[in-house]
C-alpha cells in the first residue's frame, strides 16, 4: 500500500508527521502537494494550509483529512482551540475524504479526544497529534473496515481563523474566568496580552514542575 503524508513546512505538526511516516510502511512525507508523485493509495493531509486543486486530488485513491470537530459542525479554523474556549473537554475528531470545498467530504471515522481541562497549548497540541496519528494508523491497519463512507448529516457551522488579537485578556475579568484562553495561547507566536494605562503587557503561561 503506497502512502503519503502531506503537511505544511515550518509549523508545529512536522515532528509528528515525521513520526507517523516512520511508523507506516511504504510512506513518504511531502510539504507541497504540487511536488508529490501520483497514484498513492492513501494521502493523509494533516495540518496542511494550502488549497489542493481537484486535478491533484484525482491522482490518488484516497485523500484523507482529520479535523477536530463533529462535521458538519465546526468547519473552518482552529476547531480544537475554539471548543476549548467553549469549555468543552470531549472534543470530536472526524476523518473524512477531502474535496475541493472546505471540510465537505464524506466521513470514514470519528473519535473523541478526552481532555481534563488543565492542558496548556503544548500539551493540547501533543494530545491532538497523538490522536490524529492513531486514527491514521488505525485506518491503514483496518482498511477494509473503515473504507466505508458516510455522508455528513446535520446543520453546518464554521469557526473563523484565530489571530494574535484573539489572545487579548480582559483586565476586569478573573484569571479563572479566562483560564481557557490562557490554555490556548502560544507563548511565542501569539502570547496572552492586555492593555493598562495605554501600555501593552504580555503574559506567558507555563505549568510549574
Amino acid at each position: 500500500m503506497k502512502i503519503a503524508i502531506l503537511t505544511s513546512p515550518n509549523q508545529w505538526f512536522i515532528d509528528y508527521a515525521k513520526e507517523l511516516a516512520k511508523e507506516l510502511s511504504n510512506c513518504e512525507l511531502f510539504f507541497d502537494h504540487k511536488k508529490m508523485a501520483s497514484n498513492y493509495k492513501i494521502v493523509f493531509i494533516l495540518s496542511y494550509h494550502k488549497i489542493i486543486e481537484e486535478e491533484y486530488l484525482k491522482k490518488n485513491e484516497h485523500n484523507i483529512v482529520v479535523h477536530a470537530s463533529a462535521l458538519p459542525k465546526g468547519k473552518g479554523w482552529s476547531p480544537l482551540f475554539w471548543q476549548v474556549l467553549e469549555g468543552k473537554n470531549d472534543i470530536p475528531f472526524t476523518m473524512f475524504e477531502a474535496s475541493c470545498d472546505v471540510d465537505e467530504g464524506s466521513i470514514y471515522m470519528q473519535k473523541i479526544l478526552n481532555l481534563d481541562g488543565t492542558e496548556l497549548n503544548p500539551l493540547l497540541r501533543h494530545k491532538q497529534a497523538q490522536l490524529v496519528n492513531s486514527m491514521c494508523k488505525e485506518f491503514v491497519s483496518n482498511y477494509e473496515k473503515y473504507n466505508v463512507l458516510t455522508e455528513q448529516i446535520g446543520k453546518e457551522s464554521f469557526y473563523k481563523k484565530r489571530t494574535p488579537l484573539n489572545s487579548q485578556l480582559d483586565i476586569n475579568k478573573t484569571i479563572n474566568e479566562q483560564f481557557n484562553l490562557l490554555r490556548v495561547v502560544d507563548n511565542e507566536e501569539y502570547p496572552a496580552f492586555f492593555y493598562k494605562n495605554d501600555k501593552k503587557y504580555i503574559l506567558k503561561i507555563e505549568l510549574s514542575e
